[in-house]
């Protein structure tokens, strides 16, 4: 009889984690759903009011347009006021450690031994770093700030995601009004469509259940053009 071993683990065996710091997803997201349901509940209202046709349709371009000029101005203004809260408070930590070194190297002593190590390995560890001024600030503001000196968000990339995301989303109810739908069951379909597969694309890649997160998306955006269209209606506004 052959008894076959287990074989170790080979330590060169590794796994890889997405990017989440990028600063691309959420403003992607949040644009995209917000161009979609946003821009079908505005249509919905103008339908309401006055029926569809051409006020449908500037309604849906002006809606597109503004939304995405308005989310990326806010996303810029938001990413960039935050970033520049981070570099001031990075430069506050690189003049304490050029000002204090014993007593930041001291910190690097207790936070290394609130992590278990004991007291000369974590003063090995805290020696090794403080030795290179550039490595100990990357680990002071990491473990004060939260947040890598090297992987800021850029307001660009933020701004950027979040109009062509909006403008995507807000796109989709306006397009069968540019092929000549007449009434807003077809971009209702499409939009209900577009909502759930959305909603579902994006569960999947948080890890979460695909039918959760489209029912849910599903049930935010129908809500929200529901409560437009009966306004519409109701108020029977005229489109000149």
């Amino acid at each position: 009889m052959t008894i076959e071993l287990a074989r170790p683990h080979s330590p060169e065996q590794h796994h890889t984690h997405r990017d989440v710091t990028g600063g691309w997803l959420r403003p992607a997201v949040f644009g995209a759903m917000d161009g979609l349901v946003s821009n079908f509940a505005l249509i919905a209202g103008v339908v309401g009011a006055a029926g569809a046709g051409q006020g449908a349709v500037l309604a849906g371009f002006a809606g597109l347009f503004a939304g995405a000029c308005s989310m990326a101005a806010g996303e810029y203004t938001s990413v960039k006021s935050q970033t520049e809260l981070m570099r001031a408070e990075i430069a506050v930590e690189r003049r304490e450690l050029a000002r204090n070194p014993v007593g930041e190297r001291a910190e690097l002593v207790a936070l290394y031994r609130s992590r278990g190590l004991d007291a000369e390995l974590a003063e090995r560890v805290a020696d090794g770093l403080s030795a290179d001024p550039e490595q100990a600030l990357r680990v002071h503001v990491r473990e004060e700030l939260g947040v890598d000196p090297d992987d800021l968000p850029s307001p660009y990339v933020a701004a950027g995601s979040s109009f062509c995301a909006f403008a995507a989303g807000a796109l989709v109810p306006l397009a069968p009004f540019l092929f000549g739908a007449s009434g807003l069951m077809v971009a209702l379909l499409v939009s209900v469509i577009a909502l759930f597969g959305f909603g579902a694309v994006v569960a999947v890649l948080t890890a979460r259940p695909w039918w959760l997160g489209g029912l849910r998306q599903l049930a935010l955006g129908v809500g929200a053009a529901t409560v437009t269209f009966g306004l519409g209606h109701l108020l029977g506004v005229a489109i000149a």
